[in-house]
């Protein structure tokens, strides 16, 4: 274990409320191991440590608590422009391992943000290798790593066949992520 990891992990302990912790655990079910930390402090964390770089990056997610992931999703968006092909192999690490929507969803809304527009074909060539995986947490990663582009609208038809592909998915976070997209192209997003 690094200093950097060892430094981050006596920050979360410090920062633990018992409020963070209870609404973590109605908020995120399952069987996540939870500091019970806010946020705001993760976020200030990752702009602390993104110094650490990708390898810290990849010592704190594979630490495995949930606030480890999340704040390891974070730092990794902000790292991502200084390598992308880098940064595409950790999110593929990572999807291996996601366990919960909040994780899920930091993965794709924040680890690959700065490359959205840079590498949109590599991130819809995991979004289609995700979307017919046998892990309901990779299935709904294929429809967050395509949120933002429903703001493209000639992007439309091709989120429509990833969202097609998993309409008939029985999976509760799945039919969650299809409704968001679909609430979407609705907005006009």
């Amino acid at each position: 274990m690094s200093i950097l990891l060892k430094e981050i992990q006596n920050i979360l302990k410090a920062k633990v409320t018992p409020e963070a912790k209870a609404a973590h655990k109605k908020f995120v079910p399952g069987n996540e191991i939870i500091y019970g930390v806010r946020t705001p402090v993760l976020n200030q964390l990752a702009q602390q440590f993104k110094q650490g770089g990708f390898d810290l990056v990849e010592e704190i997610w594979n630490a495995g608590a949930l606030e480890e992931k999340i704040l390891a999703v974070k730092m990794l968006g902000k790292l991502a422009k200084k390598d992308p092909e880098r940064s595409l192999k950790l999110i593929q690490h990572f999807a291996k391992n996601i366990g919960n929507w909040a994780v899920c969803d930091a993965m794709g809304m924040q680890g690959l943000k700065p490359i959205l527009k840079t590498h949109q074909k590599e991130i819809f060539s995991l979004a289609w290798k995700y979307n017919s995986s046998k892990d309901f947490w990779q299935r709904r990663l294929s429809l967050v790593l395509v949120e933002w582009y429903t703001r493209v609208k000639s992007l439309h038809p091709e989120i429509k066949k990833l969202v097609s592909n998993l309409e008939n998915d029985e999976e509760y976070y799945v039919r969650k992520a299809l409704v968001w997209i679909k609430k979407n192209f609705t907005k006009g997003k």
